[in-house]
């Protein structure tokens, strides 16, 4: 399947602010288009029978159909807040029947203040999603060519950020290939604590997954990261996300 030149870059905030609360907080989302690729960048993926863009063929009563789902499912998820994000449109990785999605978390690293602890907490991150029942599941993998995600380390960004996703999709849709880059310093030099370092994977990992930003302050996905943990919010927005077919809705 041919692929579209369409990449996602989520950028999420570097100051998961060290003092009282420990915030993490991301700058707001933008689009930009060069030579045909099309990169977002924000600043700050049930088990129903899984459809394919296939399934759909485009045709305007299927989406109508979708829609009407969504409008009945919608309660106790960001699902508007993320087709408001994507222009009415469902991104996500498609169903893999059965095969998980490998992937490399950079097992060392010159950064100063580099602990292997940070790997850990990245992989319980991941497993944190991976509970959550999805029809994508990951598994970790030593070798960084054959994976299709990656993780690796960095010392700090020149914006205020601690981490940033990108992602693209083909033409159906359904996203491909994905990278994360996780700093070990904010970006005025303090070190991220493990916690923070494993709150600010499962921010990213959610971008890996297709999910966006929400307004609901208490959910990992929020603009201002205040959490340690997935929402009951996060968790029923990613089940409804991967239960839906792929493409735009209008």
């Amino acid at each position: 399947m041919k692929r579209a030149a369409f990449g996602f870059l989520s950028l999420s905030l570097g100051t998961l602010v060290l003092g009282v609360n420990g915030f993490a907080t991301v700058r707001p989302e933008s689009a930009e288009s060069t030579n045909g690729a099309h990169t977002r960048v924000a600043g700050g993926t049930l088990a129903r029978a899984f459809f394919t863009a296939a399934s759909r063929g485009g045709d305007d009563e299927d989406r109508a159909a979708v829609r009407r789902r969504i409008r009945s499912e919608r309660a106790g998820t960001y699902i508007d807040d993320i087709l408001s994000e994507r222009d009415s449109a469902i991104c996500r990785w498609p169903d893999r029947n059965g095969v998980p999605l490998t992937v490399w978390i950079q097992p060392s690293s010159p950064v100063a203040g580099f602990t292997p602890d940070y790997v850990a907490r990245v992989r319980e991150a991941f497993h944190s999603w991976d509970a959550l029942g999805l029809p994508l599941h990951f598994a970790f993998s030593d070798d960084s060519a054959s994976a299709e995600v990656h993780v690796s380390w960095i010392d700090h960004f020149r914006e205020p950020i601690s981490g940033r996703t990108r992602w693209t999709r083909n033409d159906a849709w359904a996203i491909t290939d994905a990278d994360i880059v996780l700093a070990v310093h904010h970006n005025q030099g303090e070190q991220l604590d493990e916690d923070s370092m494993r709150a600010m994977a499962l921010h990213e990992i959610g971008h890996l997954l297709g999910l966006d930003h929400t307004h609901d302050e208490m959910s990992v996905m929020a603009p201002r990261v205040r959490v340690r943990q997935l929402s009951d919010a996060d968790r029923a927005t990613v089940r409804l996300l991967y239960s839906l077919p792929v493409g735009p809705l209008r």
